[in-house]
């Protein structure tokens, strides 16, 4: 297989990503035939997978928007993904020129291509880490440099904690990063469940074992377990719902049904 410039020597590229598979989802260009065949395995069970990942970015969109909104210019983007159209820092220089934008990725890919898309933009930065070791995260230069803690920050999780097993203990690490954030900081949160998918859970199932398959297991986490990473904030309304009936731009039902599958929700520290 040749290896595009575009790709660190670094990777593994006979191996699927994540990140790649989700931005073939989105119609980037940034993935490999590997990542392409796992994203058309999960699509054969789960064929509206293109359109949960679309509907999962008009949310944060409109939470940025909101963010800002509420007075916050500074933003912390966990697993942030390969850089797309109408990421979180194009959404909220737009809306607040001069807003403070770190992203975080632990794929080499996703981070060299940030890097690459962000050269030159002082207000931005990517930095290489998980979201597993929080503290390494707001101990990065990158984040000492534009994120202010003692300020209200935007942390975004989106589409990220269903990819962190229960042995990760996912809940502390998003209870360490709420510790550290000044009052009034907002969460911005995706994640997948079997609530809301229009066909029986089953079937869903054979797109779980495709990314078990891969090595990046799904976790499809119920309602109750969503709403826990949301200890310590107060939901704004309306609450934990799923993604095309946060704060919508048009009506909802106009929404394909894929749409709704899995929640959304943003949390105020007190």
């Amino acid at each position: 297989m040749e290896r595009p410039a575009w790709a660190p020597r670094s990777i593994d590229i006979s191996v699927p990503s994540v990140s790649r598979i989700y931005d073939y989802y989105l119609g980037g260009s940034h993935n490999f035939e590997v990542d392409r065949e796992a994203a058309r395995k999960a699509m054969g069970f789960m064929p509206g997978l293109p359109k949960i990942m679309q509907a999962n970015r008009a949310f944060m969109r409109r939470a940025v928007r909101y963010a800002v909104g509420e007075g916050i210019t500074q933003f912390l983007d966990i697993g942030s993904g390969i850089p797309t159209f109408g990421n979180v820092h194009e959404v909220a220089q737009a809306a607040s020129p001069g807003a403070h934008v770190v992203y975080v990725d632990h794929d080499p890919v996703a981070v060299a291509h940030s890097q690459a898309v962000l050269d030159g933009d002082e207000h931005t930065d990517v930095v290489a880490a998980d979201l597993r070791k929080p503290m390494e995260i707001l101990a990065s230069p990158q984040v000492e440099r534009l994120i202010d803690l003692n300020r209200p920050v935007a942390l975004l999780l989106v589409a990220i904690l269903h990819f962190v097993e229960d042995e990760d203990d996912p809940y502390s690490a998003v209870a360490e990063l709420r510790d550290a954030l000044a009052p009034g900081s907002l969460l911005i949160l995706t994640h997948a469940s079997y609530e809301g998918i229009p066909l029986p859970a089953e079937r869903a199932d054979g797109t779980v074992g495709v990314y078990k398959d891969i090595r990046n297991p799904l976790i499809m986490r119920s309602r109750e377990e969503i709403a826990r990473f949301f200890e310590g904030y107060d939901m704004v309304e309306p609450g934990l719902v799923s993604m095309p009936q946060w704060r919508p731009d048009t009506a909802p039902e106009e929404e394909d049904p894929w749409a709704f599958s899995g929640l959304a929700g943003v949390g105020r520290t007190a």
